[in-house]
């Protein structure tokens, strides 16, 4: 007689298991973390290393309290022991991306670089020609501010804040806008483009260049192991 593998309420058959996983689309996940533990296997983790990542794993998961913990292991169909493997696990997925990615970091930040500086902007739409054009020659003009243009005539959301946006990664608005602000002089109108239904003003406010710090390390490492592993995949 076949055993039943027990999950929450429901008993299934060990056959049942793929079938399920196929009609809930739960495959290539389970293909990606198989293809990450085929990269990690020879990654090597310390008894003081296993106590850090443990300790690190709680903390992510604001695993305070005994009470808390319990909950979050039934909530996880987990016992200690599997949590203990998951975290060890997260951490060997970290070294693995130091140890395989680190010295590529300075290179591909300046790789990156353009794309990650932030920018803030202020920007009026309109679906009429005509409107636009009377905000910018109104701006350029000096007879209103654009702030109190914006709040007066632009119909997105952006008049809410005086036509304010960001601070934003300067791959975020549309690129013609992108362009626009990237050839302006700070604080100078650019004349009005027409985006799709839009008329639209748009001035730059400020460049904020990216910086090489621990959080954009990070990213960049996590950015650079989700490219190979999709490669892999």
């Amino acid at each position: 007689m076949s055993e039943f593998e027990q999950i929450g309420n429901f008993q299934l058959l060990p056959a049942e298991l793929l079938p399920l996983l196929k009609r809930y689309q739960l495959l290539p996940g389970i293909v990606r973390e198989m293809t990450i533990d085929r990269a990690i296997i020879g990654v090597e983790c310390s008894d003081d290393e296993q106590i850090v990542a443990l300790k690190q794993f709680y903390d992510r998961e604001s695993l305070t309290t005994e009470e808390r913990l319990q909950y979050w292991l039934n909530f996880h169909y987990l016992d200690r022991q599997q949590l203990a493997e998951i975290a060890i696990r997260q951490f060997k997925i970290a070294k693995f991306k130091q140890q395989t990615w680190g010295h590529q970091i300075s290179s591909h930040f300046l790789k990156r670089k353009g794309q990650l500086d932030r920018i803030i902007y202020s920007l009026i739409r309109t679906k009429e020609l005509g409107i636009a054009q009377e905000i910018y020659f109104r701006s350029i003009a000096g007879e209103q501010s654009f702030t109190e243009l914006a709040t007066a005539y632009s119909e997105g959301a952006e008049s809410q804040t005086g036509g304010l946006i960001g601070p934003v990664e300067i791959s975020v608005p549309h690129p013609a806008i992108a362009q626009a602000i990237a050839t302006q002089p700070l604080g100078q109108v650019c004349p009005p483009m027409h985006l799709e239904e839009w008329y639209v003003v748009v001035r730059p406010e400020k460049i904020i260049p990216a910086q090489l710090d621990e959080p954009m390390r990070q990213r960049l490492l996590d950015e650079l192991f989700q490219i190979w592993l999709q490669e892999q995949i």
